[in-house]
Formats: C-alpha cells, sequence, structure tokens
C-alpha cells in the first residue's frame, strides 16, 4: 500500500479507475441489453451478478499477472503474424459480441410483438444469461487488466482501481440501465457501439490496433447527437 503513498502512485490509481469506469461503460450496456430479456424481478438480481462477475474476475485475472503476461507471447506464426493466448481470447469474443449485438438488433427491428417477447423473456433464464455475461467479462476484463498492467506496477493501485471503478458502477448501474431501456434509440445505438468494439477487438486480435480515443470519441460525439435529437424531439411534442 506504500506505492498508493507516492505522488506517482496516486496519479496511477486515478488514471486507472477512470480507464476501468469507461470500460465498465461497456459491460453495464451488455449486462443491461441481456438483463432486458429476464423477467423484471430478475433484472435488478441479474445485473448486480454481472458486475460482480466482472470485478471477480479482473482481481482474478490480477492475481495471475504471470499467466497474463504469457498471453503476449507468441504460441505459433500464421505467415508473419504471430498469434498469441490474448489474441484468440480477444478474437472469439469480439465475434460473440458481434453476433450477439447483431442477434438483438435483427429482434429490435423483426420483432414479433408482445405477445412472442413476452413469450421468449419466459424461456430466457438467469443462468443462460449470466453464462453470456461471464464470457464477455472474460473478454472485457482480459483487455483491461493487459492494459493496466502496462500503465502500473503495483498490485494494490490495480484492485483498489477496481474496487473504486466496481462501487461507482453499481451505483450507476441501474440509472444507465433504466435510461437505454426508457430509450429505444438509444438502445439501438448502445447495440451499434457493442458491433463497433467487437470488431475493435478483432482487429485487435489479428494485429489492427485502433486506439481506443478514436474509438470512445466517436461514441461519446454519437450519444450528444442523440441527447440533441431527443431533446428536440421533446420540444416539438404538443403541449
Amino acid at each position: 500500500m506504500e506505492a498508493l503513498l507516492t505522488s506517482e502512485g496516486l496519479l496511477s490509481l486515478v488514471t486507472l479507475t477512470a480507464m476501468e469506469i469507461v470500460l465498465g461503460i461497456d459491460n453495464i450496456i451488455f449486462i443491461t441489453i441481456l438483463c432486458s430479456r429476464l423477467p423484471p424481478e430478475q433484472q435488478e438480481k441479474g445485473r448486480k451478478f454481472g458486475l460482480m462477475g466482472a470485478l471477480v474476475t479482473r482481481l482474478a485475472l490480477l492475481g495471475t499477472i504471470s499467466w497474463i503476461v504469457g498471453l503476449v507471447k507468441p504460441l505459433f506464426t500464421v505467415g508473419t503474424f504471430e498469434v498469441t493466448g490474448k489474441s484468440i481470447i480477444l478474437f472469439f469474443g469480439g465475434l460473440f459480441l458481434i453476433w450477439k449485438a447483431t442477434k438483438e438488433i435483427h429482434h429490435k427491428l423483426e420483432g414479433d410483438g408482445h405477445d412472442a417477447l413476452t413469450e421468449v423473456k419466459g424461456k430466457v433464464t438467469l443462468k443462460s444469461v449470466m453464462v453470456q455475461v461471464a464470457l464477455l467479462d472474460l473478454v472485457f476484463s482480459l483487455d483491461s487488466v493487459i492494459t493496466a498492467v502496462g500503465m502500473s506496477n503495483h498490485i494494490s493501485v490495480m484492485v483498489l482501481a477496481n474496487l473504486i471503478a466496481l462501487a461507482v458502477m453499481v451505483l450507476t448501474a441501474k440509472s444507465i440501465g433504466d435510461f437505454v431501456q426508457r430509450h429505444p434509440t438509444v438502445k439501438m445505438l448502445a447495440l451499434s457501439f457493442l458491433i463497433m468494439i467487437g470488431l475493435v477487438l478483432v482487429a485487435d486480435a489479428t494485429g489492427l490496433h485502433v486506439p481506443k480515443g478514436y474509438i470512445y470519441f466517436a461514441m461519446g460525439f454519437s450519444i450528444g447527437v442523440e441527447c440533441l435529437n431527443m431533446r428536440a424531439r421533446k420540444v416539438a411534442k404538443p403541449r
């Protein structure tokens, strides 16, 4: 804990916490969309389980730093491209995210009506949703932890940053989730973001690095435009 008493340690803590919160928004959106298929009384429980699962996964990965470092070492080569454990996980995780988001968009556009949706909700179980959340938690957490390892050499700083980020996410998850659920256009935008994130993961896995700053700027700009549209629609409504 001595690392936290230095200016370098405090700067690393603030930077890592901010990064974990930003990356955690992806988790919240994905968990919210998956949990929306559950019965209303289970949705809040699903969100909390999903966020706690993300924390447990990240702390478990932080506890196996040597294994994490090993994931970036080449396993074999394809031509001139070196395949690592990290690239394999990110590649298939990205494909899963693209598939799941595309499936949700298709369901929204080709929905069969209220009765069919109710029937689908009845077939979705908390266990099946948690399995899907756990898979994506692993992918998001792996990417997050590898980035954290590159930003700090102190496990205590990484753990504290994750704990603070989780507290913020737990406090804001319901508000973010309810906001996404109340506005269908925002939900569609969020699903589009997930497809873009999936594409970035696949690109990163194949050696094409896309700076995350560009991605989050594009997402922030899109959300800003959508907020203006929502405001314009509200003003245009007859009183």
